[in-house]
């Protein structure tokens, strides 16, 4: 048995593959690009590490790819062979459980296993990060905050994880709508881990949602060696500063952000087609043409039709194929969506029904320039659509297809309402996307009484 850098004890044998897996506990908590290195490098030495089977299993089922399914039940395959060869810890064996439940499409139950790790080792940071990977990509925010503060008086200064505690302390904070608090956060956390690029963002987040675009760019100035590291996770990051000028009228560094840094690799991983298609929607509702950028989003996506893994993943798809008028992908998309939405187990198809059935037929009616309708099955989606997974920031893509659908069919009244609750969600801010919409509001009403006028 062998201590970890979070004073856990594993059952392994060797000094170098201790200093391998705490190279994979680092990484997966600095989203590095080199931990599946050291985690090859973990089971190269000691191939009987029931744990290092089971994280390699989660890391796959998190990636949200289909064809990741197959190799993670390998791994859990492993893991259980492994588990047959050599004792493990009942805190070991939690972790291979949570697995296998993944496996079985229930998320929500292994998240339960990492919290009872988690009550009796509350200094685990891997169990509190999966935790809190888990519940984002359920939209559990209220979930990740409570799972945080229930360990956050277990770590002393020195514990090698407080940093990246705080660190999602500070993004669970911002998604409850703890700003301020989430910022405080933020900053303890990378000043205390200067390669927390979790942290980082989440202050990111904190200025993107109350309205703060120039104050987020000069947080993110200077601070490129914190995300530079990262696996993909620094291409979201890029798209935080895009999104910032964008807030502020600067499509030029928008389009040059997009290009070189946002997809700098022409990936289909879903947060990066994520972040691409959402930053794409967002200009073309500004008005901006983004000439050919669709077409590659579209083959990728077109590709995805059948994937099914994530909702949050499959609207972002469509937001491409739509965006590339892609009109048969789109309808197999829909009826594969629908046909997800009836089975009965497993955590997807609750949500392939709610939000995503209205969500997706929304985003098709909108593509089609069928706008009323498309505002009112967006509309009908709008209550669940935390349950896409995801932050508000990012989902904050369909709020603005909705309002935008809405005020192209005259829905003034029901658009300010939304308008007003998008602004009580973002503790009274609003940046600048909201207030042209409501100028727009504005003129429209003037314009409706001037008609009504009578003539003398």
């Amino acid at each position: 048995m062998k201590q970890d850098v979070f004073g856990q004890m594993n059952t392994l044998c060797h000094s170098a593959s201790v200093e391998a897996w705490n190279g994979v506990l680092l990484g997966f908590m600095a989203h590095s690009a080199v931990t599946p290195l050291h985690l090859g490098k973990v089971l190269e030495l000691e191939p009987d590490f029931a744990l290092g089977h089971a994280v390699k299993g989660l890391f796959l089922v998190l990636l949200g790819r289909r064809e990741m399914m197959p190799v993670a039940a390998e791994a859990l395959n492993a893991a259980n062979t492994a588990m047959d060869r050599q004792p493990v810890t009942d805190r070991e064996r939690l972790y291979v459980d949570a697995l296998a439940l993944y496996l079985s499409d229930l998320p929500s139950h292994a998240i339960q296993k990492f919290e009872e790790i988690l009550r009796l080792h509350p200094q685990d940071s891997l169990a509190m990060k999966l935790s809190h990977a888990t519940r984002f990509v359920l939209g559990d925010a209220a979930g990740m905050r409570r799972s945080i503060e229930r360990v956050l008086p277990a770590y002393e200064p020195d514990h090698a994880g407080r940093g990246y505690l705080l660190g999602c302390h500070s993004f669970a904070l911002e998604e409850t709508g703890a700003y301020e608090k989430a910022e405080i956060a933020g900053r303890q956390a990378l000043w205390m881990v200067s390669d927390d690029a979790w942290g980082l963002h989440a202050v990111a987040h904190v200025h993107e949602m109350t309205g703060n675009a120039q104050q987020g760019l000069d947080w993110l100035a200077g601070r490129e060696d914190a995300w530079a590291h990262c696996n993909n996770f620094r291409y979201h990051v890029w798209w935080h500063k895009a999104l910032m000028h964008l807030d502020l009228g600067q499509v030029d560094q928008v389009m040059e952000l997009y290009d070189q840094y946002v997809r700098q690799d022409k990936t289909d991983d879903y947060r990066d087609i994520s972040n691409a298609t959402s930053l794409l929607s967002r200009l073309e509702l500004e008005g901006v043409k983004v000439g050919n950028r669709w077409e590659e989003l579209a083959d990728l996506s077109a590709a995805r039709t059948e994937d099914g893994c994530l909702i949050f993943a499959d609207l972002h798809y469509l937001l491409a194929l739509t965006g590339d008028n892609r009109t048969e992908a789109t309808g197999k998309m829909l009826q594969r969506i629908q046909k997800d939405a009836q089975r009965n187990q497993g955590d997807t198809p609750i949500r392939m029904s709610d939000p995503g059935i209205a969500a997706a037929k929304g985003l098709e009616a909108f593509g089609d320039g069928l706008y009323g309708e498309a505002f009112d099955f967006l509309s009908n989606a709008r209550d669940g659509m935390r349950l896409a997974g995801g932050s508000h920031a990012q989902r904050d893509v369909f709020e603005r297809i909705t309002i935008d659908s809405g005020l192209r069919a005259g829905r003034l009244d029901a658009v300010e309402r939304i308008l007003d609750d998008r602004r009580a969600k973002r503790a009274g801010g609003e940046d600048n996307y909201a207030m042209a919409r409501r100028a727009l509001i504005d003129a429209a009403r003037d314009n409706q009484d001037a008609q009504s006028v009578p003539a003398e």
